[in-house]
């Protein structure tokens, strides 16, 4: 079990965080002028995502993507490089144009939930530190990509080894603030 590829960040297992850590600077790819974001937060709600729109890096079977104040993240290098991937998506993810990786998707609708907060992968970055990836999220949409579904079983299995308990949908409390949103929008709560 140990030969399924979840994520080069947690293949060799989960590293802790640390509590102390406030930020660091994300590059993509390019070997010449690469793309810079800095990020002056402690992220959260890490985790290994299965969807087909994150970008991976070549041979995982997830993504690493976590989130941050959205004030807390800026382009420092290479802005002109960027471009949004998919402008009709709800996370307006903004990717290399040459290497075609992603530095931050960004979420501009006011009304969505998790509004105000900026989604980034850890992995971009040469700082340690970074908050641990906590779950694993749309465990079932690898197959979309590919992956085979008689193996998903195995893949489960590997991800609780690691700690990272797989879900088809976000974790618990991320659904409970998706709720906790929906009900306010409403006028029930």
């Amino acid at each position: 079990m140990s030969d399924i590829r979840i994520h080069p960040a947690v293949d060799s297992g989960v590293r802790a965080g640390s509590d102390s850590f406030n930020g660091g600077t994300l590059h993509c790819h390019c070997s010449d002028n690469p793309v810079e974001v800095t990020v002056k937060a402690q992220c959260a709600h890490n985790h290994v995502c299965g969807c087909t729109k994150c970008w991976k890096p070549e041979g995982a079977l997830f993504s690493m993507v976590a989130v941050v104040p959205r004030e807390s993240l800026s382009v420092t290098a290479n802005e002109d490089k960027l471009a949004v991937v998919d402008t009709s998506a709800a996370i307006q993810r903004h990717a290399c144009k040459e290497c075609g990786v992603h530095m931050f998707g960004r979420i501009e609708n006011t009304d969505h939930p998790f509004h105000g907060l900026d989604f980034i992968h850890t992995e971009l970055s040469d700082a340690t530190g970074w908050a641990a990836p906590e779950f694993a999220a749309f465990v079932s949409s690898i197959i979309e990509s590919g992956a085979d579904p008689d193996n998903m079983d195995n893949v489960r299995g590997r991800l609780k080894k690691l700690g990272l308990e797989p879900y088809d949908c976000l974790s618990p409390p991320l659904m409970d603030a998706i709720a906790i949103h929906t009900a306010k929008a409403k006028g029930v709560l």
